[in-house]
């Protein structure tokens, strides 16, 4: 009994060392699950809140910049109408201030046609529908260019083929060939010429 006492306190001890160099040794720690702190620490929330602040106070400015430089083209306000003339009818020849038809006028001696427009032809029209559709274009183009100032703005080509000036015709930013379009009496150009008959 006394060896069996003996034996089971060796085994005891023996156990209490490896304990001991376990623990000593830094691999009980190794193996031991770490502690996960959860929440933010101070730093962290200092470091936020600036950086709400920086983008609460600069982001619209930044995302102005950046509007702009992406779209160099665009104005945020339209531009002062600074042309005006009395414009009259002149359906052949040149002319000082006159419609020519829905799309061409003449403006103080020079001939321009509205670049982003097409309308029905009046000058051998192909039907007699595309010639009425044409005249009625023609009339309202006379009426909108006396209506107030007007603006001249290029397009992607400074001339046509006949040499005439190219020009989108706007007012307050609106384009005067696109009140046409939504009247019916043009087509937007998509750079051909399409029948009206």
């Amino acid at each position: 009994m006394a060896t069996g006492f003996s034996r089971n306190n060796k085994r005891h001890r023996l156990a209490d060392n490896h304990r001991d160099i376990w623990s000593r040794s830094g691999a009980a720690a190794r193996l031991r699950p770490r502690r996960v702190e959860r929440g933010v620490s101070g730093p962290s929330v200092v470091y936020m809140l600036c950086i709400g602040l920086l983008l609460g106070w600069y982001g619209p400015v930044w995302l102005d910049m950046t509007w702009q430089n992406d779209s160099p083209a665009v104005s945020l306000a339209a531009p002062p109408d600074m042309l005006t003339a009395t414009f009259g009818l002149c359906h052949s020849g040149g002319g000082i201030n006159c419609v020519v038809d829905g799309d061409t006028f003449w403006f103080q001696g020079t001939k321009y046609r509205i670049a982003d427009i097409d309308t029905p032809e009046t000058h051998g029209p192909r039907c007699p529908a595309e010639a009425a559709l044409g005249a009625q274009a023609t009339r309202r183009l006379q009426s909108l260019m006396n209506a107030g100032a007007f603006s001249l703005e290029r397009g992607e080509r400074d001339t046509d083929r006949y040499g005439r000036s190219l020009r989108i015709v706007t007012r307050s930013g609106e384009s005067i060939g696109g009140m046409l379009v939504a009247e019916g009496l043009a087509r937007e150009w998509d750079g051909a010429r399409h029948p009206w008959c």
